[in-house]
């Protein structure tokens, strides 16, 4: 039977779907930047925040100085530490990536991948949206962009009016935002992106619920 070649990464806790990656490069870092070889969309997240590095040893984990901390196995990684099959890399305790070592069983259902990207991207320090590959330019206003922070945190899921309003309109109460500000809010946000992609909606209002980010299908 032919053995991977490489260590892989599968993404068991966090947002969005399980996901796996081969580690199959000297090199792999992980953050929120899209430039990153393993890209985490997520606030906690720092641009760069921690490196696999495969050596003749085996592979090593290394926090990037990154602002909410690199953990393996619960302790805190504060220099290169050796990584083992079977190893919980915690990123920012938001995310969660178990490590499995080159030779060794992946669990069934779980394959290498090579960085596929969703058709949205954010980078929330610098309030950049990327659609398909291109960005958005102009960039987004600042509360078209928390608008679609929040939905895209949330992917596949719907948000309420109520939480529109305490990330987009933050210490305002939700009686002092009216629904068309809501609604005129959302309108907008959908007709930037189809500046770049009119083919897809990628805001879909349920009624009498919120609303929910869907991204096209592969």
């Amino acid at each position: 039977m032919h053995e991977r070649e490489s260590a892989m990464l599968i993404l068991q806790g966090g947002q969005g779907e399980a996901r796996a990656w081969s580690l199959d490069r000297p090199r792999t870092v992980i953050g929120r930047d899209p430039a990153c070889d393993i890209v985490l969309p997520d606030r906690l997240v720092s641009r760069r925040h921690a490196l696999v590095e495969r050596g003749p040893d085996g592979y090593t984990l290394q926090d990037l100085e990154s602002k909410n901390g690199t953990y393996l196995n619960g302790l805190p990684v504060t220099g290169p530490t050796r990584l083992q099959d079977g190893d919980e890399i915690q990123i920012a305790l938001r995310f969660r990536l178990a490590f499995v070592d080159a030779g060794a069983t992946a669990p069934l259902g779980f394959a290498p991948t090579e960085r596929k990207e969703r058709a949205l991207r954010l980078d929330v320090s610098g309030r950049r949206v990327w659609v398909r590959g291109r960005e958005l330019v102009p960039p987004l206003s600042p509360p078209q962009f928390r608008l679609l922070e929040l939905l895209y945190r949330e992917a596949g899921r719907v948000v309420d009016r109520e939480r529109v309003v305490e990330a987009v309109w933050e210490g305002e109460s939700e009686s002092g935002i009216s629904e068309q500000a809501i609604d005129a809010l959302v309108r907008r946000l959908r007709e930037r992106l189809a500046e770049v992609d009119p083919d897809h909606q990628y805001i879909v209002t349920v009624r009498g619920h919120g609303f929910r980010l869907e991204e096209p299908p592969e």
